[in-house]
This record gives C-alpha cells, structure tokens and sequence, in this order.
C-alpha cells in the first residue's frame, strides 16, 4: 500500500513541477515504487490464492498488458489534446484508485518467518537461480535498448499509425502473457522461447520497410517480450521456492538494472546512429538471453 501512494505521489510530482530536476526526483520515486511493488506483488498473490502461481503470475502481467493496450496510446492521444501534466495526473488519480482497491480487497499477508537479509544471501548462493537471473538481465537489456525508441521507428517506417502500432504492441502482451501462463508446465520453452522469438522480432522491426511486415514484428514483439515476466517469475520460484520473495526480488533487480543500462545504451547507439541499430543490438543481447536458458534445466513444480 505505502509503494502505490509513493507511485501516486511520484505522478503528482511530475504533473506540477516547476523544473527538470523535480521531475527527475519524481521518476525516481516512481521506480523505487514500481520495482518495489513487483518485488511483493506474486508474494501476494500466492498467499491470497495458494498453489496457483501461474494464475497469479499471468493475472498480474495481464494487467499491465492490458494497461499498456488502453494506457500508451490513450496517453498519446491526450498528452496531444491537453498537454503531458494532464496525462500525469490521471495517473496519480489512477494510482490513488489502486491504493483504495488493495487496501480494501487484498487479504492481510504474513511475512515469511526467514524473510530479510539472510534469506536473500542464501538466494545469491543459488548458482542455478543467479544464472537464470543473468539471462532475466540480457533478455530485459535486450529490449530496453530497443523500446525507448519504438515509436521512432515506427515514425520511420508508418508515421501515420503510431497509435495503432502501440495498440497493437500492447494487445500482442495480452498474448504473450496469456501463452506464457499456458506454458507454465513446460517453463523451458518459455523461458528460452521468448527471449528467442524477441530477437526475430527485432531483427524484422530493423529491416523492413513495408509497413505490413513491420506491423507484424511489432505485433511479434509484443507477445515475445510479454511472455518474459510471467514466464521468468515462474522460473525463478521454481529454482528457490523456499525462498521465493528473495527469488523475485533478484529477478525483478535484474530487469531494474536491465531497464536502466538498456536505456541508456540505446541512447549512445541511437545519438549517431539511425534507431534500427539499436534494435539489432537488442535482438543480439535476447538471443544470448534465449541460449541460455536453453542450457539451464527445467525447474520443476
């Protein structure tokens, strides 16, 4: 409850500050509660509807699928129309909503009893588990190159579709992370599948420039990367289930810091390169992601 008011508040700030500086200290609450919120949310979920994980890791991911479907290109349409404050606002009322939601509808959830740094260090000894959370990093670098500049892209190739190929991005999540809950007995293949399916995707984002062909790459990278926090949650609870909140909150570390090296690298490849590069870069960074979980073995219920 206290990382969704941070959540709210981060959006607030953002929507009336003043300068460049608050707003930065506004993002940086606003990750600080996001990654916080993912690290308890499957913990959760778990303890609301035990021996369920798969239902509860897709109902999460889905929401954010569907989010993403209605929120990314409703924000384009009225950050167009009213100005971005706007967009941030309805955000803070939105996170002010989800508070209200938890704190009404979500049971109260006992801590582990070995919860805390021990466990956590325990968790980092896990060879098998840090490897798997290695891969967890290449694949979400792999598409965070990549997607800070998708709509650049899609700007070269259909600069009269942007909203549509956002929207199609996002219902192609809603896909990827209903397959990767079906796939939740066979966690291989989707653990190595995805990162496998985002690099092709990639690659046909960068290449074509027919405006059908991209579509489909976009489509394609959609489903490919939304299979990936589903599948990749499952993963890691399955290698440390005793130990599952330390397992998530290394996996959700490795996207963290995924996330913000990817951004950046893209930045340093996009400046004097065209945004194609930057989408190869990241495909290559998913298909090392892919080989290796190929090579790790399946973690069983």
């Amino acid at each position: 409850m206290g990382l969704l008011a941070a959540a709210t508040l981060a959006n607030v700030i953002v929507a009336v500050t003043p300068d460049f500086a608050v707003l930065l200290v506004g993002r940086l609450l606003l990750g600080v509660a996001i990654a916080g919120c993912w690290s308890f949310a499957f913990g959760a979920g778990i303890s609301a509807w035990p021996g369920a994980d798969h239902v509860v890791s897709t109902s999460l991911a889905a929401g954010v699928s569907v989010a993403t479907v209605v929120g990314v290109p409703l924000a384009s349409l009225v950050g167009d129309a009213l100005g971005w404050r706007t967009v941030f606002l309805i955000a803070g009322a939105m996170g002010a909503l989800s508070v209200m939601a938890v704190t009404t509808y979500l049971p109260p959830v006992p801590a582990h009893p070995a919860a805390g740094a021990a466990m956590l260090r325990r968790s980092l000894g896990n060879g098998w588990l840090m490897a798997g959370v290695v891969c967890v990093a290449f694949v979400a670098l792999g598409n965070f190159v990549a997607y800070p500049y998708i709509r650049v892209a899609i700007d070269d190739v259909a600069p009269r579709a942007t909203v549509w190929m956002l929207l199609a991005w996002g219902l192609g999540g809603l896909v990827g992370n209903l397959a990767a809950g079906a796939l939740s007995g066979r966690l291989r293949l989707a653990v190595a599948g995805a990162p496998a399916l985002l690099g092709v995707a990639l690659v046909v984002t960068a290449a074509t420039p027919a405006p059908a062909l991209f579509a489909f790459g976009i489509v394609v990278w959609g489903v490919a990367f939304n299979m990936v926090p589903v599948a990749t949650q499952l993963w890691v609870t399955r290698v440390d289930p005793s130990r599952a909140e330390s397992a998530l909150s290394l996996q959700v570390t490795a996207f963290q810091v995924a996330i913000t090296i990817g951004a950046a690298l893209g930045g340093v490849i996009v400046e004097p390169q065209q945004v194609q590069a930057a989408l190869l870069v990241g495909a290559a960074f998913a298909a090392v992601s892919g080989v290796g979980f190929a090579l790790l073995r399946e973690p069983s219920d």
